[in-house]
C-alpha cells in the first residue's frame, strides 16, 4: 500500500508552499486565514462524522467488495435500454481518457474544437437517423428530452393539454406528468389510434412502442396534424436504420436516447438523450447547439450556436433550465456510429431483428400467444392466469430478466449482445434447430427505410481501429483539458478527477446492470447508495438525500418541487413567490419558473452581498405568498456573507423556505453546513465539489439534501420503489439517475476522510486568496469579505482597460490561450470581469504560472495604453495565435512572432496551440449550420 495519504495526492500545495503562500497573503497561519474568511457564527470546529480516510488500494478493494453483491444477468427488459458492446478503442481512448473527461463546456471555442467536432458528428448522426433537419448536442435522458419537447410544443402552439400514447415507456409518461403539473399542463393518456376530441397542443408517440409494436407513423402523424397538434416522436435510433424515420413521416420533434450506441447500462446512466426538430423551430430548442462559423483567418471553426438563447441565460423568461448536456456520452455514441458506419449499424440491426423474428416464429409454433407485429427487437407474449409472474421467476432463476408488461403479458427485448440465446431457448424449451430457418420479414415494405443515412465521410472513413484511434487522438489534441493546465473557472470547480476515483466506472458490475432489474439483483448499488447518502447528509447537515437528479439544474428543480409540495401539503397553495438575488446562477430563476413559482429579484449591495434592506422590502411585500428564497453560499461574488443566518431566519419568519444552491459547496465542506446555517434544502454538484469530471460539458449529478420536514417530498419513481414515501414524481428517467458515476464521489469521500475533506476546503480558500493577493497589485479584486478575504474564488475587474487601452475582457480571455490557459469565467456575474476559482488541486507552481500570465498581460495592457503597442493591432486583439499564423510566410503585425506565441519562456518547454484563430460569433449566428457539411457548403 502507498504510504502517502490520498489527500496529499489530491491537494496541490505542500506544507512548505502553504507557508510561502500565507506569507504572500499576509497571515500567519492557515487557521487564521479561515477565521478571517468564514464567519464565526457558522464556523464548524468539530470533524465530520465520516469514516477515516482509506488508501486508494483499500477504497478500491472495499468498493469492489460492495459491488460484488450486484448480480449480472441477461436483461431483456427493454423500456428504452439495451445492452451494447462498447468498442475497446472507444472505451480506452475516450471513456477512460482524462484528455476527454476533464475538459469543460466548450464556451471558449478556440480551445474546444475537437470535442465540438465530435458533437457536430453526434448532431449529424441524430439528424440523419431521425430524418430531421436540426438536432441539439444531447440532453440528459430520453424522458426529460420528452418533457423538453412538451414545453417546446406548448411554446409553438399554446394551449394547456398534452396527449400521450399509452404505449409510451411508463417512466416517460410519469415524468411528463411530474413536469407538466407545476406548469399548468394537463396530461391525457390514451390510445395512439384515437386522439381526443378536445384541443391538444402536442401528442407524444413511442416508435417502436414500449411493447415493441411499430405503428404506421405516417397515418398517426397525419391524425396529429389534423388535430392541430405538434407531433412528438420518441424513437429508437437503431430501429431507425431499418424503419421509416420520423422526419419522413412528418414528425415535428423527435426525442430519444443514444444509449444503445455503445454506452453501458450503468444502472440507469449517464446516457445521452437527444432532441431533433424542423429547422423552423431551431430558436425554440432547449439545450446546446454546435454550429460551424469561421475564424479570424477565414477558416471553418466550430462554436456554440445561438448561445444567447441558452435557457440558463434567459433566466426567468426561460421555458427550460437545461444548462448541462451529456457530452462525454454523446461523443461515445458518435464514435460508435463512426466506427461501425451505416452498413455496420444496419448489420447490427438486421442481426437483432432477424433473431427476434426467428424466436417469435419458434414460440408461436410451440403454441405461445405472440404478437404478430410489426416489431423490431421486442416480442410480446400473452399469458393466462398468474403465469406471467411464474415465468419471470423462472427466467430469473435461469439468469434472464424479462419484463412484466401487465398481469397477462410479458415482453422480451433482444440487443446486439444476444448472439448466444441458448439460455433463452432453454427457458422456452426450444432448440437451436427451432430458430435456424429463415422467416419472412415482419415489417411491411411501406414502413421500411429506403433513404440513405450517415453518408458523410466521417461515418465512412474510420472502420479500422488504427484509423479511429488516430481520429480520436486528432480531436483530443485540439482541446485543452486538465491534462494541459489548470482550468480556473469560477463557480465550476475544475478540480482533480483522480484515476482511482474513475477506475470503478468501467467495472462490469457497475456498468452492466439494467435500471429496472429487481432491486435484490442490485444489492451492491444500494449498499453504496445508502453509504453515500449518509455521507452527504452528514456533510450538509440535512436529514435525507435523493441521488436521482442527473444535473445540478435538475437538483434545483427537484428541491423547489419539494418546497412547493410541502407548502401545498399544509394548504398554503397561495405561496408562489421565489426571491432570487440578481447575482444568482441563471438556472435558479429558470428552475423556479418550471416549478410553478414567480420570480422576484432581490438586489445586491456594493459589496456583492444580498441587499438586506431590499430583501426586507420584498419579504414584506410578498409575506403571504412567499414560497422560497434561493441563495448561493458563499455568494456568487465569492464571499461568505456575514448575515446569512439572519437572512434565513427572516424568510422562515415569513413562512417561506430557504433553498441553498450548492454550486459553491467546495468552500463549505467541513467548515460549515447548509443545514446548520438555516437552509431547508440544497443541491450538490457532484461534478464540482465531489470530483465527478465535467466530461466536456456533461455528465453531471445534482442530488438534493433536505431537512426532515421535506424528506417525504423527495422525488419518487413510477417503475421501481425507492424504499420511502414520496409525493413528488420522478424528475429523471432512471430511479437513481446517473448511478454508475456515483462511485466516483464514493471513492473521493472514502479516500479523503473527514480530515482530508477539511484540508481540501482550506486549500481551496488558500489558493483563491493567494491568487487575489498576487493579482491585486495589478487589477482590482471586486469583492471581499469584511476582513478582506475572498472565499474559494475571486472576481478580477478588467473594465477600466476598455477606456484606458480599448481592450475588452474577451481579449484577455483569448490572450490567456496563448499562455496555455483556459480563461476563467468571463463577464459573470459582473460584465467585464473574470471570476477565478483555482480549486485545492493546483500546486503553488501552477498558480504562479497562471498569475504570471495575467501579470504579463497587464504589462501588455500598459504598453497598449502608452502606445508602445498598437491599440488596434496588438497581441490581445489578435489572440489567440495559431501555429499556422505564426509560421506563415506573411507576418504583418507590428509585434514579433515570438511575442505572439511564446510570451513567457516556459512555453518553449510545452506549448498548447489553439486549433483555430478567434471565432466569429456573429457570422455563426447569421449563417447557422449545425451538421457535418459537404465540401461545397464549407467552400460556400
Amino acid at each position: 500500500m502507498s504510504g502517502v495519504p490520498f489527500a496529499r495526492r489530491h491537494i496541490g500545495p505542500s506544507a512548505a508552499e502553504v507557508a510561502e503562500m500565507l506569507h504572500t497573503i499576509g497571515v500567519e497561519t492557515l487557521d487564521a486565514l479561515i477565521d478571517q474568511t468564514v464567519p464565526a457564527e457558522i464556523r464548524r470546529r468539530e470533524l465530520l462524522n465520516l469514516p477515516d480516510a482509506r488508501s486508494e488500494e483499500k477504497a478500491l478493494s472495499d468498493l469492489a467488495e460492495i459491488m460484488e453483491h450486484n448480480e449480472l444477468k441477461q436483461s431483456l427488459i427493454g423500456m428504452g435500454y439495451a445492452n451494447t458492446h462498447l468498442p475497446a478503442v472507444i472505451r480506452r481512448k475516450i471513456l477512460e481518457n482524462p484528455g476527454w473527461y476533464t475538459a469543460y463546456t466548450p464556451y471558449q471555442a478556440e480551445i474546444s474544437q475537437g470535442r465540438m467536432e465530435a458533437l457536430l458528428n453526434f448532431q449529424t448522426m441524430i439528424c440523419d437517423l431521425t430524418g430531421m433537419q436540426i438536432s441539439n448536442a444531447s440532453l440528459l435522458d430520453e424522458s426529460t428530452a420528452a418533457a423538453e419537447a412538451m414545453a417546446m410544443a406548448r411554446d409553438i402552439k399554446g394551449g394547456d393539454t398534452l396527449y400521450v400514447a399509452e404505449d409510451c415507456h411508463p417512466q416517460t409518461i410519469a415524468l411528463l406528468r411530474t413536469r407538466a403539473e407545476p406548469m399548468g399542463i394537463r396530461v391525457v393518456v390514451g390510445s395512439v389510434h384515437q386522439l381526443p376530441s378536445e384541443p391538444v397542443f402536442g401528442v407524444v408517440v413511442q416508435y417502436p412502442a414500449t411493447d415493441g409494436v411499430i405503428h404506421d407513423l405516417r397515418s398517426v402523424v397525419e391524425k396529429i396534424h389534423a388535430a392541430g397538434a405538434v407531433a412528438i416522436v420518441a424513437a429508437d435510433l437503431l430501429a431507425l436504420t431499418l424503419i421509416t424515420p420520423p422526419g419522413e413521416c412528418g414528425a415535428d420533434i423527435v426525442v430519444g436516447s443514444a444509449q444503445r450506441f455503445g454506452v453501458p447500462y450503468g444502472y440507469g446512466g449517464p446516457h445521452a438523450g437527444f432532441l431533433a426538430t424542423k429547422d423552423e423551430f431551431k430558436r425554440k430548442m432547449p439545450g446546446r447547439l454546435i454550429g460551424i462559423s469561421r475564424d479570424a483567418e477565414g477558416r471553418p471553426a466550430l462554436r456554440l450556436t445561438l448561445q444567447t438563447r441558452e435557457q440558463h441565460i434567459r433566466r426567468e423568461k426561460a421555458t427550460s433550465n437545461i444548462c448541462t448536456a451529456q457530452v462525454l456520452l454523446a461523443v461515445i455514441a458518435s464514435m460508435y456510429a463512426a466506427y461501425h458506419g451505416p452498413e455496420g449499424l444496419k448489420g447490427i440491426a438486421r442481426r437483432i431483428h432477424g433473431t427476434t423474428r426467428k424466436l417469435a416464429a419458434a414460440l408461436q409454433a410451440r403454441g405461445w400467444a405472440v404478437h404478430q407485429g410489426p416489431y423490431f427487437d421486442t416480442i410480446r407474449l400473452w399469458l393466462a392466469g398468474d403465469y406471467a409472474k411464474d415465468l419471470l421467476r423462472l427466467a430469473e432463476s435461469r439468469g434472464i430478466n424479462l419484463r412484466k408488461l401487465d398481469e397477462h403479458a410479458i415482453t422480451l427485448t433482444l440487443d446486439e449482445t444476444c448472439d448466444d440465446i441458448s439460455a433463452l431457448l432453454d427457458l422456452f424449451e426450444l432448440t437451436p434447430e427451432d430458430v435456424a430457418a429463415e422467416v419472412a420479414e415482419i415489417i411491411p415494405a411501406a414502413q421500411q427505410r429506403t433513404s440513405e443515412f450517415l453518408t458523410h465521410p466521417v461515418f465512412n472513413s474510420y472502420h479500422t481501429e488504427t484509423e479511429l484511434l488516430r481520429y480520436i487522438q486528432r480531436l483530443e489534441s485540439r482541446d485543452l483539458s486538465l491534462t494541459t493546465s489548470m482550468i480556473p473557472l469560477g463557480s465550476c470547480t475544475m478540480k482533480l478527477n483522480a484515476a482511482a476515483e474513475m477506475y470503478p466506472v468501467t467495472w462490469e458490475k457497475v456498468g452492466g446492470l439494467h435500471p429496472f432489474i429487481p432491486k435484490h439483483q442490485a444489492k451492491g448499488y444500494h449498499l453504496m447508495f445508502r453509504q453515500l447518502e449518509r455521507w452527504l447528509a452528514e456533510i450538509t447537515g440535512f436529514a435525507a438525500v435523493s441521488l436521482q437528479p442527473n444535473a445540478g439544474s435538475q437538483g434545483e428543480y427537484a428541491g423547489l418541487l419539494a418546497i412547493r409540495a410541502y407548502l401545498h401539503s399544509k394548504g398554503e397553495t397561495q405561496r408562489n413567490i421565489c426571491l432570487i438575488p440578481t447575482s444568482a446562477h441563471g438556472t435558479n430563476p429558470a428552475s423556479a419558473v418550471m416549478a410553478g413559482l414567480k420570480v422576484v429579484a432581490v438586489a445586491c449591495d456594493a459589496l456583492g452581498n444580498i441587499d438586506v434592506a431590499d430583501l426586507d422590502k420584498k419579504i414584506e411585500a410578498h409575506r403571504d405568498s412567499l414560497a422560497a428564497l434561493m441563495v448561493t453560499y458563499p455568494s456568487t461574488h465569492g464571499v461568505f456573507e456575514e448575515g446569512i443566518k439572519a437572512i434565513c431566519a427572516k424568510v422562515h419568519a415569513a413562512g417561506g423556505q430557504v433553498y441553498m444552491d450548492g454550486a459553491n459547496m467546495n468552500a463549505q465542506v467541513g467548515l460549515c453546513r447548509p443545514g446548520d446555517i438555516g437552509a431547508d434544502v440544497c443541491h450538490l454538484n457532484l461534478h464540482k465539489t465531489f470530483c465527478i469530471p465535467h466530461g466536456g460539458g456533461g455528465p453531471g449529478v445534482g442530488p438534493i439534501c433536505v431537512a426532515a420536514h421535506l424528506a417525504s417530498f423527495l422525488p419518487g419513481h413510477s417503475v421501481i420503489s425507492l424504499g420511502r414515501e414520496h409525493t413528488v414524481g420522478e424528475i429523471a428517467q432512471a430511479p437513481w439517475g446517473s448511478a454508475s458515476i456515483l462511485v466516483i464521489s464514493w471513492m473521493y469521500i472514502a479516500m479523503m476522510g473527514p480530515n482530508g475533506l477539511v484540508e481540501a476546503t482550506e486549500a481551496a480558500i488558500l489558493n483563491a486568496n493567494y491568487i487575489a493577493a498576487r493579482l491585486e497589485k495589478y487589477f482590482p479584486i471586486l469583492y471581499k469579505g469584511s476582513q478582506g478575504r475572498v472565499a474559494h474564488e475571486c472576481i478580477v475587474d478588467f473594465r477600466e482597460w476598455k477606456q484606458r487601452a480599448g481592450i475588452e475582457v474577451e481579449d484577455v480571455a483569448k490572450r490567456l490561450m496563448d499562455y496555455g490557459f483556459h480563461a476563467p469565467t468571463m463577464s459573470w456575474p459582473v460584465p467585464g470581469t473574470l471570476m477565478i476559482e483555482p480549486t485545492e488541486s493546483e500546486s503553488k507552481a501552477e498558480l504562479d504560472r497562471f498569475c504570471d500570465a495575467l501579470i504579463a498581460i497587464h504589462q501588455e495592457l500598459v504598453e497598449i495604453e502608452l502606445g508602445t503597442l498598437s491599440k488596434t493591432d496588438n497581441p490581445l486583439k489578435n489572440a489567440p495565435h495559431t501555429a499556422q499564423a505564426v509560421i506563415a510566410d506573411d507576418w504583418a503585425h507590428p509585434y514579433s512572432r515570438e511575442r505572439a506565441a511564446y510570451p513567457v519562456p516556459r512555453l518553449r518547454e510545452h506549448k498548447f496551440w489553439p486549433a483555430v484563430a478567434r471565432v466569429d460569433n456573429v457570422y455563426g449566428d447569421r449563417n447557422i449550420m449545425c451538421s457535418c457539411p459537404s465540401v461545397e457548403e464549407v467552400a460556400g
